[in-house]
């Protein structure tokens, strides 16, 4: 990967996006996209739209959220330990024992989420241990209340500690790829085709709050009210032990992209994503989802009288854990197929199924 993209992932990664907190990771895009595209728009909402040829009447919307899952500060006690609740789905299992940041109003505080060691749990809290969020805290080492409160305040939000490392091969970890990760792929596409000229108008949309309910997705889309659209998120890789093919299909790291097919899926911008990665010579696998994918491609999809939409997702191990893995030549993959495949929209292109 270049250095250069590799180090705005790095930065997107590090920039602290629980649902609803996304302005840190929206100044990192801004920041990047101003060189390459030719306006940048935020809306009330938060979405970052990184535009090229804004003003062609054929619009295409990438979409990629930058929201991560997390939690907020719901309440201290006396003795300076801090409740808080989840935001987006957090797996109670994963979060026990964690390191995360609480992002105060004076900076980062480091905290971890606690539980009584195995050796004081009775019998039956063994044999059935409690995994309530409610009832988890954090330490922040404070001493008490007061303390506490000099470093954070109720409803500060909160993330894993991010920490982006690199594994064996081309692969990597860290906390909140899902979905920073879209947000790249659709800002590489764009810097892709910075210097090309395409027969379109791309609007490359840094999503909000995919992980409460696609809200960002669903307002930029109607604002934008593009023909078509491509979503990027990720996907559940399946080449891991206990992961079950025959529910989740054979997908597979460092393979390429997962280009989306079913009855959330435009057939003729389906078509064209698959003709585009075997044309270009772009390594790619097929996952098939029988319903809603559950991405920012259900409301696009469904946006005013419909837009065209594509799914293009990115292989992804353990996800909404503090431990996500990718490929970088996944992401590079995706981001090339999402640019080729934009390239070739124009206004003769009929998206009709017939």
């Amino acid at each position: 990967m270049r250095k250069e993209s590799l180090q705005f992932l790095k930065d997107l990664i590090a920039a602290p996006s629980p649902s609803g907190f996304e302005v840190p990771a929206q100044r990192v895009v801004r920041a990047r996209m101003e060189e390459y595209a030719d306006e940048v728009r935020t809306d009330v909402h938060g979405n970052v739209m990184c535009i090229k040829n804004p003003d062609h009447p054929l619009r295409v919307m990438l979409a990629g959220h930058c929201d991560q899952i997390g939690f907020i500060v719901r309440y201290i006690n006396d003795d300076g330990y801090i409740y808080f609740a989840p935001i987006g789905g957090a797996d109670p299992a994963v979060v026990v024992g964690a390191r995360v940041i609480i992002h105060g109003s004076d900076g980062p505080v480091l905290g971890v989420i606690g539980r009584k060691p195995i050796h004081l749990l009775s019998d039956s809290e063994r044999k059935k241990p409690t995994l309530e969020m409610d009832k988890f805290f954090i330490d922040i080492g404070a001493e008490d209340k007061e303390a506490a409160e000099k470093l954070v305040s109720i409803a500060d939000p909160i993330t894993f500690q991010a920490d982006f490392q690199e594994l064996d091969r081309d692969l990597c970890v860290a906390a909140g790829f899902d979905d920073k990760i879209g947000t790249f792929v659709c800002m590489e596409a764009l810097r892709i085709l910075a210097d090309r000229t395409i027969d379109c108008g791309l609007w490359a949309v840094s999503t909000v709050q995919e992980e409460l309910g696609l809200r960002g997705a669903q307002t930029s889309c109607y604002c934008i009210n593009p023909t078509a659209g491509i979503a990027v998120d990720v996907t559940h890789a399946s080449d891991y032990p206990g992961c079950e093919k025959t529910r989740q299909g054979d997908v597979k790291m460092g393979k390429g992209p997962v280009i989306v097919r079913g009855p959330n899926i435009n057939p003729k911008i389906g078509e064209m994503l698959i003709e585009t990665a075997e044309e270009k010579k772009i390594a790619y696998q097929i996952e098939a989802a029988a319903r809603g994918t559950g991405t920012d491609a259900n409301v696009m999809q469904l946006s005013r009288e419909g837009v065209a939409t594509g799914l293009v997702s990115v292989p992804n191990r353990y996800m909404h854990t503090p431990v996500e893995v990718i490929s970088l030549s996944d992401l590079e993959n995706a981001a090339r197929l999402v640019a080729e495949t934009v390239a070739k929209i124009s206004e003769d292109v009929d998206f009709t199924p017939m």
